[in-house]
């Protein structure tokens, strides 16, 4: 009977909500990541919904998860460091308001994290099939200030702008001009930057003097796929 009772235990499903609780946990303790807030909101979405059922049972893992077309949802530390790093007072409990404009919708996980963060987000995905999909289930979800477009992210989402945060979730080599023309004055913009390693690199848009200039400030190497735009 002991033994029958030990296999039971063992053999038992766990619950995404625990499988969620499991991944916040661990990027946590592993990573020394203590944005209170940022886990708050990753512990709330339902990261399996944004993928195909037959990847759920790798929705919590710490690693990129494929939605089809070439493309990945990021790992979950990734984006709890990139939501850290475009909503700089996360760290100290309050969350950052306005608009902020996404590159890269993908499954449009991110963007519902931002949406903790951010009134209004507004995403651009350049493979249209992504695109609504990302549509669909942030529909099913009632997720009502996320914003999706199709188009090409080099292009920005000039009509809705000035934004007061950018984040790009493919590897770039260079930031677009344009990307920085619709960032306001004060705001950042986060993306994986480089030529083949790319770099995690905060950019904060200040004026001096009169004179528009750019603070650059990097935090170490990532992997993403790369970012896709119309020849």
């Amino acid at each position: 009977m002991l033994s029958f009772r030990l296999k039971s235990f063992s053999a038992r499903i766990f619950s995404m909500e625990e499988k969620r609780r499991w991944m916040v946990e661990k990027i946590r303790v592993d990573y020394g990541f203590d944005a209170s807030l940022v886990l708050e909101i990753l512990q709330k979405v339902p990261r399996h919904k944004f993928l195909q059922k037959k990847y759920w049972k790798n929705a919590y893992d710490d690693a990129p998860v494929s939605i089809g077309f070439g493309q990945t949802m990021s790992q979950p530390y990734t984006v709890a460091f990139m939501t850290y790093l475009i909503s700089r007072k996360s760290h100290v409990g309050k969350a950052s308001r306005g608009k902020v404009l996404e590159i890269g919708t993908g499954s449009g996980y991110q963007a519902v994290v931002l949406s903790y963060f951010f009134d209004e987000v507004y995403t651009v995905e350049i493979i249209p099939e992504l695109a609504e999909k990302a549509k669909n289930t942030l529909k099913k979800l009632n997720y009502e200030n996320v914003f999706v477009r199709t188009g090409s992210g080099e292009w920005g989402w000039k009509d809705k702008g000035p934004f007061d945060a950018i984040m790009i979730t493919a590897g770039i080599e260079k930031v677009p001009g344009e990307l920085f023309n619709q960032l306001k004055v004060g705001g950042v913009l986060v993306a994986p930057v480089g030529e083949g390693e790319k770099v995690m690199t905060r950019f904060t848009k200040l004026k001096k003097l009169g004179k528009k200039e750019i603070k650059v400030e990097e935090f170490g190497k990532f992997n993403f796929v790369p970012f896709v735009k119309h020849d």
